[in-house]
């Protein structure tokens, strides 16, 4: 293995130390050129710490021209630079440090710090980008006001842009110009933000609640801006729901978004001017589909509410990461639900937490929401940071009410307003706030892994009594192999079998001890448990409901979310029964109870259609995969498809029938009950698409030609592309030719060949790769092809280990260009142990493969060596 500096060294949260300085002001200069911008900075320093400390400063990957101490520049021999660290011994105790670096945007295809994307200037600081644009204390509890001046060439960058409000701008010579930009409220160095080009943007005001105006830009391509308006007034109506819902008003005069091509994550909150990507911004109904319009308007107010969670108030250190992200997930999820519907909200993020959480949490990565250490931070942007650290915050909500959590928002931003502040800060807010102690639920802080909770019931027919007994576990996880109890809330209703009516008002049964037992007294008759209402705690309920019971919950509950688990719960159990039938060498046979409960919720009226939809949707290979103690993928794709081609058989004229009756009339219209008709339209058509026959083909192909809009196209072309046909093989050629010149389009015809169920699927990503339209320098074009394909169970799985290797050489490539993404990408070998022996021996080579190429990045080298000796 060979490393380009020491072995990387492991940060532990318990050796945080506040930093012995303080930063009074910062003034940063950019004379911008594409492989020699020059950055200027004079930063006041103010000794707060041990009266002997050097001074350490955080700088990488740029050439340092020139250090001075309060004017007086000094020699290489007054300051050491060794492992991205320059230190200088002697100090005094207020001082202006100045530096002269030389920074190359061109080259820089990590994409953090300083880079040009599309000819274009941009930065991304968070976690610790900014140490690649000039010295500094590049941590988050080092907060102070930043004046920036850009210059660059007004050709080629007419936009120039920063934090804060714009002071002043103007002409100079030889063609340039220049703008200066002042921030006056305190940020740590990760929401800093430059961008700088030429942009077209689309402009509106919002007035506040207190009546100021602020001027709101969105800027993109001069090609997008066509595809920039619906962001816009998703921007407006984050604002607004946050006055309405928190009393939080934005604080600036101006608020910028930009969208980019090229970037690592899905956006970023810098303070007044957030960068995003691309896939987060635009859209037009030709080309974005209902998913695509849920999200952005998800992710712009996510990233607009981090304007209080996350900088406002920000993190003490990025052991607090969930701090910022968990509580503004929450509160994008609220947003969400009161934007569409709240039951489909919360069921869409119950799907992604168990998709993508709940298999992070059993791996070898597994950590609490609040690590205790890491290797390179960047590692640490997880589902189990941001989803499950949602659902803590949700707890919080559960226990203590909607008006007691709002108590304590009020009480944290009181407290903490314009400080870098701890989970532990939180936590106390709300226990103050609300006169109750929640020193238990800190386990949700400390421990990983997803907890069990094992239930039964017993009924005594005697004195009408129905008891609850619940015992509360969770498995061992790396590094904790003892588990304290957590503070789970399990919302619980009890119905009556006989008409599914409630047999008592709601209840909150907060189990804090690994046993507890709960009685309901007075009961007409035996009830049917509604258990774990609104996915209220983030863990696996396990309880014995018999058949008859789940029908009974699938019919009558009044909360949608146990009414949409019962189904999955009656499908998984059949999927895996038919799983253990292939093992044992029987022949696979379709319960009726599944065709009942499928057509009974077919049939039904007057219900939300996405819900209809989604209780319609068998659970999807990665979620039934949890269930398996050793992961069978060709039995468990198998069994899954049985029962869909054994529904789509049945029940073929119905969901035809379905089909057209859900037909479009009029033109595309963006709202929760038109994408509730079209995504329960489409999930008929994916039925009906599972006997991969003429009639099949010829009713996708028919869809994709007439479609008005990129919901229903691009359905249909899903479609089509797991069909091994000719007729096929032309729909995805014909799809790539109209769309070649949209890039997120392309994106989705890249994942639809990747997440294809055929045979031929590992040989035809290999030969996308090939394409013109592949670029593995582009995050989102490797995350649709190679995230995507890692995530299609049957093909990365394939016996012979091919997929394997395909993910294995793509890694290694990615490296050498963009760490981040390569390391994000070496997670598809995170559950090896998982499989059987002959998979794990193919898996366990590919991750050796990896950790013994070539300058192997701290961010990669800390995956696969976790992966490899979980």
């Amino acid at each position: 293995m060979t490393l380009t500096a020491p072995q990387p060294q492991e940060k532990f949260r318990k050796d945080y130390q506040a930093s012995d300085f303080a930063i009074e002001s910062v003034e940063l200069n950019f004379n911008l050129e594409a492989t020699a911008t020059i950055v200027d900075s004079q930063i006041k320093f103010r000794r707060t710490g041990d009266a002997t400390a050097s001074l350490q400063l955080d700088g990488e990957a740029f050439e340092t021209l020139s250090i001075f101490i309060d004017g007086v520049e000094l020699s290489t021999e007054q300051y050491q630079i060794s492992n991205d660290i320059l230190t200088i011994a002697a100090v005094p105790d207020e001082f202006t440090f100045s530096a002269t670096v030389k920074v190359d945007p061109l080259a820089n295809t990590q994409l953090s710090g300083l880079y040009q994307t599309s000819g274009n200037y941009c930065t991304q600081c968070e976690a610790e980008g900014f140490r690649r644009i000039t010295w500094y204390l590049d941590r988050p509890d080092v907060m102070t006001t930043f004046t920036v001046r850009l210059e660059g060439d007004k050709e080629s960058c007419p936009v120039l842009l920063s934090n804060g409000n714009l002071a002043e701008s103007g002409e100079l010579a030889n063609g340039r110009h220049f703008a200066v930009w002042e921030d006056p409220f305190k940020k740590p160095s990760y929401l800093f933000a430059l961008v700088a080009g030429d942009l077209g943007s689309v402009f509106s005001t919002f007035k506040t609640m207190s009546g100021r105006t602020v001027d709101l830009y969105v800027y993109s391509e001069h090609e997008n801006v066509a595809k920039l308006d619906f962001a816009l007034d998703c921007l407006k109506s984050s604002m607004k729901w946050d006055e309405e819902k928190f009393g939080l008003e934005y604080d600036l005069d101006i608020y910028n978004i930009v969208a980019v091509g090229d970037f690592n994550m899905g956006a970023m909150e810098n303070k007044s001017l957030n960068v995003f990507n691309t896939a987060y911004v635009l859209a037009r109904p030709d080309t974005a589909t209902d998913f695509d319009y849920e999200h952005i308007d998800g992710v712009i107010a996510h990233e607009y509410f981090h304007n209080w969670t996350g900088n406002r108030v920000t993190c003490r250190d990025w052991f607090q990461l969930t701090l910022k992200e968990g509580l503004t997930v929450f509160r994008d999820q609220l947003y969400s639900a009161d934007m569409t519907s709240e039951a489909v909200q919360r069921i869409e993020s119950v799907k992604t937490l168990r998709s993508f959480q709940f298999p992070e949490d059993a791996g070898p990565m597994s950590h609490p929401i609040r690590p205790d250490s890491y290797i390179a931070m960047d590692n640490f942007y997880t589902s189990t940071v941001y989803s499950k650290g949602a659902e803590v915050i949700r707890m919080y909500r559960t226990l203590l009410g909607s008006d007691g959590f709002r108590k304590g928002m009020d009480l944290y931003f009181e407290r903490h307003d314009g400080q870098a502040v701890t989970c532990d800060d939180f936590r106390a807010a709300m226990a103050d706030a609300n006169s109750v102690k929640l020193d238990q639920f800190e386990n949700w802080y400390l421990q990983s892994g997803t907890p069990s909770v094992d239930c039964n019931g017993e009924w005594d027919a005697t004195t009408n009594t129905y008891t609850l007994n619940f015992k509360q576990s969770c498995a061992a996880t790396p590094g904790q192999d003892e588990k304290h109890n957590f503070h789970i809330p399990i919302r619980v209703g009890l119905l009556a079998a006989s008409d599914g009516s409630e047999l008592i008002e709601e209840q909150i049964l907060e189990l804090l001890e690994a046993e507890h037992s709960f009685s309901f007294t007075g009961l007409p008759e035996e009830p049917v448990p509604s258990l774990l209402r609104g996915f209220s705690a983030p863990v696996k309920l396990n309880f014995a409901w018999s058949d008859a019971q789940l029908a009974t919950l699938m019919g009558h509950d009044q909360d949608p979310f146990c009414r949409w688990e019962a189904g999955q719960t009656l499908f998984t159990n059949v999927v895996l029964d038919l799983v253990a039938a292939q093992l044992e060498g029987q022949t696979m046979q379709l319960p009726d109870a599944v065709l009942q409960a499928f057509s009974s919720t077919l049939y039904a009226t007057g219900i939300d259609k996405s819900l209809q939809a989604y209780a319609l949707a068998l659970p999807d290979l990665s979620t039934l995969s949890q269930e398996m103690e050793i992961v069978r993928p060709d039995e468990l794709f198998k069994a899954r498809k049985f029962v869909v081609c054994g529904i789509a058989k049945a029940l073929k004229d119905d969901l035809l029938d379905l089909y057209k009756k859900l037909s479009p009339v009029g033109a595309f219209e963006h709202n929760p009950s038109e994408a509730g008709r079209r995504r329960l339209r489409n999930l008929c058509l994916g039925y009906l698409a599972c006997s991969e026959d003429q009639a099949a083909i010829d009713l996708c192909l028919a869809q994709m030609q007439s479609a008005d809009n990129m919901t229903d196209e691009f359905a249909a072309f899903s479609c089509l592309a797991g069909i091994d046909d000719p007729a096929c093989d032309k729909a995805i050629a014909d799809f790539y030719e109209k769309w070649q010149s949209e890039d997120l389009v392309i994106d989705k015809w890249l994942a639809a060949q990747a997440a294809a169920a055929r045979q031929d699927t590992c040989a035809r990503v290999e030969a996308v790769r090939q394409h013109q339209a592949f670029d593995i320098g582009n995050p989102n074009k490797a995350r649709s092809l190679i995230r995507v394909f890692f995530r299609n169970l049957v093909a990365f799985h394939q016996q012979d280990g091919a997929g394997y290797r395909w993910v294995a050489d793509r890694v290694i490539e990615l490296n050498k260009i963009n760490p981040q993404i390569s390391a994000r990408m070496a997670g598809a070998f995170g559950p090896w142990r998982r499989f059987d022996q002959d998979r794990q021996a193919l898996m366990k080579a590919e991750l050796e493969r990896i950790l013994a190429s070539e300058d192997v990045c701290k961010d990669l080298f800390e995956i696969v060596s976790k992966t490899l000796n979980s």
